[in-house]
């Protein structure tokens, strides 16, 4: 099987395998217990001003097979704008890797909606080893339990990113993936809409 098509098949039906996010580093920066206080910043009057939500975090997957899953987020929806998720800002990440082979993504966030502790988050592939995937929308769902957080893709139904078609934004999977024991945790901030 050459190549090309080995990292298709590493990255098939989502149930089977899936893509998981490299570590950016730049993953606890801002990352608060979603149970107390959620990160500031300045306001114009220099008070401190909670962020409107965020998700941010490291984990990898559990895979009994032993695949190598990770997903790191740093994603934000500044105050100012609490009004309109599809202003959130930030990246995440994913890399999935069998038996030697497999991929990586980054997508910069296009879109960030979270609710007590659970966020989507979507956004478009700016850069990835996986032919095809730059230019793709995905979307990524997280649970933030506290003890062994969950996670859902979009592409659990499509196989994998490049063959979803459209997705729009803020559109993930039900959390259905458990994160592996003493790997990380996913910290989200809730959002709270004024209305």
């Amino acid at each position: 099987m050459n190549r090309r098509r080995t990292k298709t098949a590493v990255l098939g039906l989502g149930a089977a395998l899936l893509v998981t996010a490299g570590a950016t580093g730049a993953t606890g920066a801002a990352a608060t217990d979603s149970t107390t206080s959620a990160p500031s910043v300045a306001s114009a009057s220099g008070e401190r001003e909670r962020e409107a939500a965020a998700l941010t975090g490291r984990a990898k997957l559990y895979r009994s097979a032993g695949d190598d899953i990770t997903f790191s987020f740093d994603a934000h929806l500044a105050a100012k704008d609490t009004d309109d998720p599809l202003k959130a800002t930030g990246t995440f990440e994913w890399s999935h890797y069998a038996g030697g082979d497999g991929a990586w993504a980054k997508a910069e966030v296009d879109c960030l909606v979270t609710g007590g502790k659970v966020a989507v988050v979507s956004g478009v592939v700016t850069d990835s080893d996986l032919p095809g995937a730059k230019g793709k929308r995905v979307g990524i769902t997280v649970h933030d339990t506290g003890r062994q957080d969950r996670l859902g893709y979009s592409w659990a139904s499509t196989g994998n990113p490049v063959e979803t078609k459209d997705l729009p934004k803020c559109v993930g999977s039900a959390p259905f993936e458990k994160v592996k024991k003493g790997t990380g945790d996913f910290t989200v901030v809730p959002w709270n809409p004024k209305f």
